[in-house]
């Protein structure tokens, strides 16, 4: 079967609202028109790289062929996870982890975006959380790191409610224009202190050589369990 040979299909990570994993071919199409139909305002650019300036249909084809590209790429030293965001069976978004020479740095980055009619609900802190608590729980990361433009407040409000903590500022240009990132990062005792989610990982040992770690099991089912923590938080879109 092709799990045997790519198990980052079976991995799961479930939160009380949410279900994040890899898409099927269709659900890879949802994603793609979900894009198209629209992830901010036009007045704004949230993102480093202005894919979402693109007309809709090439903006959704360009969500396929970026969730392609990464796992085409994929490495063990160089790997993005481009999760697929489901609520109540619905796709609602796209989260990634990203991460570079992980078994030394032991450092990932993240990035999301959510379509237009699903911002506004708690969905962006929570499926941050899901994959926070993969870094952390499952993984043993010491750090990760986000980022926001300046005049993305939602996306800095999730990393806040998070316990992210400032870690300097970048200028960059984008569409012509010289804006300001605020650098954001999370230790792993500033996660411990403010984690508030439930998360549960499945499916995740056989997966552990691709993204760098040797083979290991967390308990004999491959499972990383919840955390019985309440559940509040906003939105972000960007990274």
């Amino acid at each position: 079967m092709l799990i045997d040979n790519w198990p980052l299909l079976g991995l799961r990570l479930n939160t009380p609202r949410l279900e994040l994993r890899l898409p099927s071919g269709e659900e890879l199409a949802e994603l793609a028109d979900l894009a198209a139909v629209g992830v901010h305002e036009p007045d704004r650019m949230p993102f480093s790289v202005p894919w979402t300036d693109l007309p809709p249909t090439e903006r959704a084809r360009s969500v396929v062929q970026h969730h392609w590209l990464r796992l085409g790429n994929w490495a063990p030293d160089d790997w993005a996870l481009n999760l697929a965001v489901f609520e109540q069976g619905r796709i609602v978004g796209l989260q990634t982890i990203a991460a570079r020479n992980y078994a030394a740095v032991r450092e990932v980055s993240t990035g999301s975006w959510l379509g237009l009619r699903h911002q506004g609900r708690g969905i962006g802190t929570e499926m941050r959380a899901a994959v926070l608590h993969l870094a952390f729980a499952g993984l043993d990361a010491a750090e990760a790191t986000s980022g926001a433009f300046i005049d993305n407040p939602s996306s800095f409000r999730v990393s806040t409610k998070l316990g992210y903590e400032p870690d300097g500022v970048e200028r960059l240009v984008v569409r012509d224009r010289v804006t300001v990132l605020r650098r954001l990062r999370i230790s792993r005792a500033r996660w411990e202190a403010h984690r508030n989610t439930e998360v549960s990982i499945s499916n995740l040992t056989p997966c552990l050589p691709l993204l760098g770690l040797p083979d290991r099991t967390p308990d004999r089912s491959g499972t990383v369990g919840p955390s019985p923590l309440p559940l509040e938080g906003e939105d972000g879109v960007g990274c």
